[in-house]
């Protein structure tokens, strides 16, 4: 992958790549937000929240729901190109 692609990659915050992960889980296994929310236990809200950046730091205990929603372990859920090109190096926020 070019240097180009991955300054694009890296200037998307965390929440956004999470956000298109779901999406994209979603649309390829033609699920919708409310049945992913049936099928994770999380409220439709919370999910929509995720999915349009209104949450930007969803706890792991939800994306461990979402994950399992969709068969996949964490690992799994996160183990994604856009996902390993995310550089935390000039991230100021605390733990």
């Amino acid at each position: 992958m070019g240097p180009y692609i991955c300054r694009r990659v890296f200037a998307m915050e965390y929440y956004q790549i999470i956000a298109q992960r779901i999406t994209s889980l979603r649309n390829k296994r033609g699920i919708s937000v409310n049945e992913l929310a049936r099928m994770s236990g999380i409220k439709q809200s919370t999910l929509d929240n995720i999915i349009h950046g209104g949450s930007k730091n969803p706890q792991m205990k939800t994306i461990h729901k979402i994950s399992y929603a969709f068969g996949l372990t964490i690992s799994e859920f996160l183990d994604f190109p856009e996902m390993n090109e995310v550089s935390f190096e000039d991230d100021t926020s605390e733990d």
